[in-house]
């Protein structure tokens, strides 16, 4: 499989998930981006015995674009520290049903995850169990009933983006666990891990990458990407 790389060197290993892979080990037992990655690596550097390679993030089993590995375990504990901190900017694109009332705004929810159904519910933040989820989006154009945002995380949530905007009734396109009355089978969920901005872990140098959605329906609506 070939799997885009949108960064190396001698601590990070930041590529572009394709869609529908796991990013690490599952029940599935299909393969996944972390073993994937780590056998790469093991053909290009030649290298003996096992490959270190650590999973600071993730992203949902059906969505795509930029994530961010540790090669080394002083680059993975900084970046992990990193992601509990929030001082990794992730910013998603997606495209949902309809268009938000607000052009801008900040959602906050307590979610609580089912891990036996794997999915996540809204429930009240008196909730013993459920965890608060902040997230922003911005409306960038709206055309054939669809609207294109950009989605900015503060915290990261099991299918958080997904449950939020599902929540304001305006579930993403494509998402057949949060949006089945809207979607039909077979659609692939059109939500995009497009950029990835923070300071490099070892070098301290500002590092910002960026993975462009598919040229494919509904992102193709969107010529100036």
């Amino acid at each position: 499989m070939n799997i885009p790389i949108l960064y190396e060197d001698n601590h990070l290993l930041i590529v572009e998930k394709p869609v529908n892979i796991p990013v690490q080990e599952d029940n599935s037992k299909d393969a996944d981006l972390l073993t994937i990655l780590k056998q790469d690596l093991k053909v290009r550097y030649q290298k003996p015995g096992n490959v270190f390679l650590a999973l600071v993030h993730r992203l949902d089993r059906p969505v795509g674009g930029a994530i961010v590995f540790g090669k080394t375990s002083k680059a993975a504990s900084r970046l992990s520290d990193m992601i509990r901190r929030h001082t990794i900017d992730r910013e998603y694109l997606t495209v949902v049903h309809g268009r938000p009332k607000q052009k801008k705004a900040k959602l906050e929810h307590y979610l609580l995850k089912d891990n036996r159904k794997n999915k996540v519910s809204v429930e009240s933040a008196k909730h013993p169990n459920a965890k608060k989820a902040i997230l922003e989006y911005e409306v960038i154009d709206s055309k054939e009933g669809l609207s294109l945002l950009r989605v900015k995380l503060h915290t990261g949530r099991s299918h958080q983006i997904r449950v939020q905007l599902s929540t304001i009734g305006h579930p993403i396109y494509g998402d057949q666990k949060y949006g089945q009355k809207l979607n039909q089978p077979g659609q692939q969920i059109a939500l995009w891990a497009h950029t990835l901005s923070f300071e490099h872990p070892v070098r301290k140098e500002p590092l910002s990458v960026k993975s462009a959605p598919p040229e494919t329906f509904p992102w193709d609506l969107w010529r100036f990407m």
